[in-house]
């Protein structure tokens, strides 16, 4: 069997469409659909069911899934396992929750890369919740997230990079005298409440018998902070790590009461045949904390 047949087919399988993961793959759409023919002739089973423009596996594809990744997983640990150079070399493959991704991971891969240029880095976004899952299983070596409110596996290590306190958020030209006064008079824009943040504004706002005018609840705090910066209202937020080149007018304004912290970190898998590598990325996490 060609890993890149099964790798081609578990792409489709999990994103649910050819074109999709074409893109992931650098590949033409025609070329991931003979891929996964060519699978499916030598397992002698359809494993993918389309409608429309969208496919999803089918009992028998469901049933190989989890078994293909653990085989690509396994050929991966091999190939690391084989390479004794002193040299770093293979491929880390590394998860960024939004905020990280666009205000940490960049100068940090950066980094890494000009330092070990045998490194192949493979990059995916997510929310904390997926990129978690992924690490735990073992489809991502490590990951920059949100930590979640469970305590985490023995199997995974955690590094604490940031603790990230509630704040108002509001235009740069609103004054405020009274933080909890301005939540309950303008317009409220809630931070999505499945989030961890979220769920600590809630609480917050729960605590203090504050009743918001509330606009909208979304997820995406760069999209709240866009529009806050338009005058569409105010927002409780944890105190995000905003990308390079924001150009909002934004104020963040403490609570006078103590709130719950979002905390951001790496984890990572203690299992992974990638110790090295992301013992590597770990240094340059660590010393980002201390020039912050």
């Amino acid at each position: 069997m060609d890993s890149r047949f099964l790798q081609s087919f578990i792409h489709v399988a999990e994103l649910g469409s050819i074109a999709e993961a074409a893109r992931r793959l650098d590949l033409t759409p025609a070329a991931v659909a003979q891929r996964v023919k060519m699978l499916e002739e030598e397992m002698g089973m359809s494993l993918i069911r389309r409608s429309g423009r969208t496919v999803a596996p089918t009992e028998a594809g469901a049933r190989i899934l989890e078994r293909g990744r653990k085989v690509l997983r396994d050929i991966r640990d091999l190939r690391d396992d084989l390479n004794d150079s002193s040299d770093l070399s293979g491929q880390l493959r590394l998860g960024g929750a939004p905020t990280m991704m666009l205000a940490v991971l960049p100068d940090l891969v950066s980094q890494f890369l000009s330092r070990h240029p045998q490194v192949d880095t493979y990059l995916e976004p997510g929310t904390s919740a997926t990129l978690f899952r992924k690490v735990v299983d073992g489809d991502l070596d490590a990951a920059l997230l949100i930590q979640p409110l469970f305590e985490l596996p023995k199997s995974c290590g955690w590094h604490t990079m940031r603790e990230e306190p509630l704040v108002l958020l509001t235009p740069a030209s609103m004054k405020v005298t009274d933080v909890h006064a301005t939540l309950e008079s303008e317009p409220f824009l809630r931070y999505d409440r499945g989030t961890v943040g979220g769920q600590f504004a809630d609480a917050y706002l729960r605590q203090y018998g504050i009743r918001t005018r509330q606009r909208c609840e979304l997820d995406g705090l760069d999209s709240i902070a866009a529009l806050v910066d338009r005058g569409i209202g105010v927002s409780l937020v944890p105190a995000w790590l905003a990308a390079r080149g924001n150009n909002l007018a934004l104020k963040r304004w403490p609570l006078p009461h103590r709130s719950s912290k979002r905390i951001v970190g790496m984890i990572w898998t203690r299992t992974s045949a990638r110790t090295r590598l992301v013992s590597s990325f770990l240094e340059l996490v660590k010393k980002w904390k201390e020039v912050r």
